[in-house]
């Protein structure tokens, strides 16, 4: 069962359409399961359930068979959504006759739920003549081939959604927040070099020139296999030079070649024709039972991707990029980004990575909106193609309907007026109806952040990410590149404060020359764990600070995810050491201030020991949060889990900042949390001094902020530590600040 189950697999994830797939699997597993019948029904837009592919039952059957919930007991498995096996299937309340399919004959029924995200997409079923109830090993068996299943049945149902020509409007993609913001505009796709499996599919207008382009590149390769045989005859057997002659016989107009210039033939551009042919034989060699054969897959292989490199290179050197281009690709990197006019680029979408990657940190920097990680989008099928990107939700929409580009068009309108009408507060404190006033500070990384940040009014610095140059470096920097990085954000704020968090990796930020493999990452070896563990690198790095700081004298240093107390004294050992090394160098310095961040539930519990010992405290509330709730914040299956505003959340910021008060210690808050305007009241009511945020947020909070009253941001508060759900918290800020007349400027559910 387990090598069926892993050539089932194979098979599933190499073929070419969700047809193709249902029409495989039905067949592979009646085979494997020595059943005489399986099939597949399909939940339709209307909810009922479609006989989509079978083997055993009649073949007229397919495409008219329809159940609806509760109907059969097809209908009954997914509307209990769990497996049914049944040895006298006839005798079942729920059995119902369907004379089309000839299936009376068939006594013996087990059949499965295909489910994806909580959701029934379809129903599994496999069927014998003879009495049996089936054995737990092949439910097993059956309930692991539909998870399978599932997962290509909705990435299926996507791609269908915005193939060419069936286009249905809406196709909606969550991923997870890159850089806050909505765009609109075409899509452009950009594949990785050479590889097959992600190149855009796009049609063409004129099929002569392409093909004589693709005959230009097939005649490069050739002379490349043809040059490099001569190269290597002398040194290689006459069986490993046969392999140069197999190469340009693929390439002759008869063989593959031919293949692809039929489907240029029919409007397909000559990179997606030629990839999809090669990924069809490769999969033809790789199922082969002669290991001789199956060998050859390699070899198809090494050769579509030569073509395809020089399909590509030409390709991209004659690309036009429009004027709302919307990047898009497998995992977008820095270069990628490059290749783009700035004034053309206003959106990116990613399919892989997070937040903290670092085409999202020069996105945040860029203040371009950005969605990470989208799992399941078929973005090879959008080149072209109308998109939208909310930032602010981490939401891809693909081929918007009218009503949709409207809404949208007006959330883009309305946050261009409101940057401009928000301008005048640059210079305005941020200070309540009452007079509470409240420091708004900037999370930065990069030099780009700096001039947008003093042009929104930031007031300080709650949080410079040093890591960013690490991650855009490929080794560590030293201690004078080091300070020469830190006096340049020193300076630009001075005197304002400026708060360096010491090196954070780890988790989902990793050092390419640095490179932690861990099974749980966000549970392993990172922040200050790393440093204390290396503290040649601690030791550097703060050693650039306090030099960076000398004559401005503000600087902060903060450490992050700190666990206990012992972590504490030992950084603090080694920031002593390093100033008292600098002084006696003949800097002088003024000693920094030394915080803590709350991170993880043991510092919000140890709170109070940690604000008798440092001079600060901040809350990063993305990784509280992450960590309260045991959700990853980078992982779009479980996004809707991540929610700052939940009960347990509210609670664990109110007893931090209690904690931070018994102390007479300073408390700001420093993750995206801050940045929401309806949280940030919320936060202010705590009693947190300093809230913290992207430049991009500013002047949205501080708006909301200077129309209420501290008395008013109170009730609210206490309102809303009663309710037992972050929707319920949700709900009750945006009616309570409707009421007052106060608009939230932020749309967690546009």
């Amino acid at each position: 069962m387990l090598n069926s189950l892993r050539t089932i697999v194979q098979e599933v994830n190499a073929a070419r359409d969700l047809q193709s797939v249902l029409d495989l699997i039905v067949a592979r597993i009646k085979s494997a399961m020595n059943t005489q019948v399986c099939s597949v029904y399909l939940r339709d837009g209307k909810g009922a359930y479609v006989l989509m592919a079978t083997e055993g039952l009649h073949a007229s059957a397919v495409g008219k068979v329809t159940l609806k919930p509760e109907e059969g007991l097809v209908g009954r498995v997914a509307t209990r959504e769990e497996p049914l096996n049944l040895e006298h299937a006839e005798t079942h309340p729920s059995y119902q006759y369907f004379p089309e399919t000839g299936e009376e004959r068939f006594s013996s029924f087990l059949g499965v739920p295909v489910i994806h995200h909580r959701e029934v997409l379809g129903v599994l079923v496999v069927q014998q003549v003879e009495q049996r109830r089936f054995d737990e090993g092949d439910e097993a068996f059956l309930v692991t081939l539909s998870a399978q299943l599932a997962g290509v049945i909705a990435h299926a149902e996507a791609t269908g959604v915005v193939a060419v020509g069936k286009g249905t409007a809406d196709a909606k993609f969550m991923g997870t927040a890159g850089c806050a913001g909505v765009a609109m505009g075409e899509a452009v796709v950009i594949s990785p070099p050479a590889d097959l499996r992600s190149v855009p599919y796009q049609v063409v207008s004129d099929i002569d020139e392409e093909i004589a382009f693709f005959y230009r590149c097939l005649a490069a390769v050739r002379e490349d296999i043809g040059r490099m045989g001569e190269e290597l005859r002398t040194r290689l057997s006459r069986e490993e030079q046969a392999l140069f002659d197999a190469y340009l016989a693929m390439l002759d107009d008869a063989s593959l070649g031919g293949e692809v210039i039929e489907r240029i033939e029919n409007g397909v551009c000559a990179p997606f024709a030629w990839a999809e042919v090669i990924l069809e034989h490769e999969q033809t060699f790789a199922s082969m039972n002669d290991p001789y054969l199956r060998d050859r897959a390699a070899d198809v292989r090494d050769l579509g991707r030569r073509v395809l490199a020089y399909l590509q290179e030409s390709a991209q050197s004659c690309r036009v990029y429009p004027d709302n281009a919307i990047l898009v690709g497998e995992e977008l990197t820095a270069s990628m980004l490059g290749e783009v006019p700035p004034d053309k680029l206003v959106g990116m979408i990613s399919v892989e990575g997070s937040r903290n990657s670092h085409v999202a940190i020069l996105a945040r920097a860029m203040d371009i909106p950005t969605v990470m990680g989208v799992i399941d989008l078929p973005y090879t099928q959008l080149d072209s193609r109308t998109l939208i990107v909310d930032g602010y939700n981490g939401l891809v929409v693909s081929d918007p309907s009218t009503q949709l580009k409207r809404q949208y068009k007006a959330i883009i309108k309305e946050e261009q007026a409101l940057a401009k009408g928000l301008e005048s507060l640059r210079d305005q404190p941020c200070e309540t109806t009452c007079g509470h006033r409240l420091n708004l500070w900037v999370n930065t990384g990069l030099m780009a952040d700096v001039m947008r940040s003093l042009d929104r009014g930031a007031e300080g610095v709650g949080l410079y990410r040093t890591e960013v140059p690490f991650l855009l470096r490929d080794r560590f920097p030293g201690e004078e590149e080091q300070t020469r990085i830190y006096r340049q954000q020193l300076e630009a704020f001075a005197p304002r404060p400026v708060t360096m968090r010491t090196l954070d990796v780890g988790g989902d930020k990793a050092l390419p020359y640095f490179p932690i493999e861990e099974a749980n990452p966000f549970l392993g070896w990172r922040g200050l764990r790393v440093t204390l563990d290396h503290p040649e690198i601690f030791l550097v790095q703060v050693r650039a600070m306090l030099k960076a700081s000398e004559d401005l004298d503000n600087l902060r240093i903060m450490l992050p995810m700190v666990t206990n107390m012992a972590e504490l004294e030992a950084a603090n050992g080694l920031i002593m050491r390093a100033f008292n090394e600098v002084m006696e160098e003949g800097h002088r310095l003024v000693y920094p201030p030394v915080g803590v961040m709350i991170e993880v539930p043991a510092a919000v519990y140890q709170a109070r020991e940690f604000a008798a010992r440092a001079d600060f405290l901040s809350v990063g509330s993305n990784d509280l949060t992450q960590y309260l709730l045991a959700v990853d914040r980078n992982n779009a299956r479980v996004a809707d889990l991540y929610q700052s505003l939940h009960p347990a959340v509210l609670r664990a910021l109110m007893q931090v900042v209690e904690a931070a008060a018994s102390e007479d210690c300073d408390v700001s808050i420093c993750g995206e949390m801050a940045g929401d305007p309806g949280a940030a009241v919320l936060l202010m009511a705590m009693g947190y001094d300093i809230l913290s945020m992207s430049a991009t947020n500013l002047p949205k909070v501080k708006s909301v902020l200077r129309a209420l009253s501290r008395e008013q941001a109170d009730t609210l508060l206490q309102d809303v530590l009663a309710l037992t759900s972050a929707s319920e918290v949700e709900a009750l800020i945006n009616e309570r600040l409707t009421s007052l007349g106060v608009k939230r400027l932020y749309r967690p559910n546009a």
